[in-house]
């Protein structure tokens, strides 16, 4: 059984006696083959070269084409800043001041599109032979947040129809880029909708049920498996992600993966994750990446519908032989379980001093982010506390932590921060994976102020 068929058969739930091993190498595997995140993703013979390369590397059962989820929101006019280490990131949002609803979709002509095609159409003979490819897209709250900012947060209050119009759009948008997807030949299909964790269930049923059902069924109409990928503490929208139908749930360490996977078996559907980016992947060394795969793989008794997979896109400076130490723990489970029996991962030996929380003549918050530069759900988040930041001038400071420096991993693990992105305000926490509207974020800066 090829990589291929060993994911496409997952989807199948069928028993395969095998674990798919799926490494979400995006601008990672650029840096894999030399090149910057910007040169890979604005040029297919770059991208299929480090695709390739990941390929031949890791031994992946399945990969991405492009893990970038800006690229439709830079079709419908956002701006975007680019990085060497890290996708783009969306700049402004063109419905900032406006309550209105686009009605373009994408052609397969405009912005980045005919990059991720021709790479899917190449990739599909060459190593799509043997490989899943994954078309991934932008999901629909996310695309919908790019488009309206912050705003949507507040809008789901005072604007609900608006709201739902807006994410049925975005919706329409993942539709058509399933369509370009399937027929340049990828495998499985994607939405990638990171933002998910920032709502409550009652919200995600009010607003994303109705339009994540109807992409679930329009991608089965394709052929083809579509999962839903989402970042954050999304815990408590795991049963409402199911019941929208998906064939796959990919989540990351926020969730722990053995209680997500008890509800997704109810569903029958495949749970795909979660290998820690920061602390392990980045920072960690090749027996702590090999450990931790074996304990998540023994943290669930049935394997049926289990892919392992890093919790997101691969961070661009992961060492090499940290992603090898995941693959062989996957497909060689005995042998690498007899190397790390005895292994214990050690803590980071760094000190890091906290702030005088008591002393603090103004309010401090805190935004605690995997990296606000590559995580929508981080990006949102700090921008909510710049925004409170635009709305208390001087009277507050503001500071994001961002997991990608040992330093901060230390710090959150000093304060027990165990889900990102959150927010504390003078050393307390208020906001955990849950963006909060401008009033609530003031409300609470302003009850520190005294």
């Amino acid at each position: 059984m090829t990589g291929k068929e060993l994911v496409l058969a997952t989807f199948r739930h069928e028993k395969t006696g095998a674990i798919p091993w799926v490494p979400f190498a995006g601008v990672h595997a650029g840096k894999l083959a030399g090149y910057t995140a910007r040169e890979v993703y604005t040029d297919a013979d770059k991208l299929v070269s480090a695709i390739e390369e990941a390929r031949r590397l890791y031994h992946a059962d399945g990969l991405p084409v492009m893990f970038d989820l800006q690229i439709e929101a830079e079709v419908l006019g956002c701006d975007l800043l680019w990085s060497d280490d890290a996708p783009p990131t969306v700049t402004t949002h063109p419905l900032d001041a406006e309550l209105t609803v686009p009605e373009k979709l994408p052609e397969a002509g405009e912005g980045r599109i005919p990059i991720a095609l021709e790479v899917a159409r190449r990739l599909s003979g060459s190593v799509g032979t043997n490989t899943a490819l994954y078309g991934l897209f932008c999901g629909p709250f996310t695309l919908a947040s790019h488009l309206r900012g912050t705003n949507i947060f507040m809008d789901m209050f005072d604007h609900p129809d608006y709201v739902k119009s807006l994410v049925a759009y975005a919706s329409r948008v993942g539709k058509r880029m399933a369509d370009l997807y399937a027929e340049a030949g990828v495998h499985v299909l994607a939405s990638v909708d990171p933002l998910v964790s920032q709502i409550s269930p009652e919200h995600f049923s009010e607003f994303l049920h109705e339009s994540y059902t109807d992409l679930f069924d329009h991608i089965r109409s394709l052929g083809l498996p579509g999962s839903l990928f989402v970042c954050g503490d999304a815990t408590k929208n795991i049963e409402e992600m199911c019941k929208t139908g998906p064939d796959g749930i990919s989540i990351d360490e926020n969730i722990r993966l053995s209680e997500a996977k008890q509800i997704t078996d109810r569903y029958n559907i495949v749970m795909a994750g979660n290998i820690p980016l920061a602390s392990v992947m980045l920072f960690g060394n090749q027996q702590d990446n090999m450990k931790v795969t074996i304990d998540l793989i023994d943290s669930v008794s049935d394997h049926r519908n289990l892919i392992v997979s890093p919790g997101c896109d691969m961070p661009y400076d992961v060492p090499p032989e940290n992603t090898v130490g995941c693959e062989q723990a996957v497909h060689r489970t005995e042998q690498t379980r007899m190397l790390v029996a005895n292994y214990i991962q050690s803590a980071l030996d760094i000190d890091v001093d906290l702030p005088d929380y008591a002393g603090l003549s103004r309010p401090l918050v805190e935004v605690f982010t995997i990296d606000s530069d590559t995580c929508a759900a981080c990006s949102y988040m700090f921008q909510s506390a710049m925004d409170a930041r635009r709305d208390f001038g001087e009277g507050i400071d503001v500071v994001e932590y961002k997991a990608t420096s040992k330093e901060n991993i230390a710090r959150m693990q000093k304060m027990g921060i165990t889900q990102l992105p959150c927010i504390y305000i003078n050393g307390e926490l208020r906001f955990s994976s849950i963006i909060p509207g401008r009033e609530a974020l003031n409300r609470e800066i302003a009850a520190a102020r005294g």
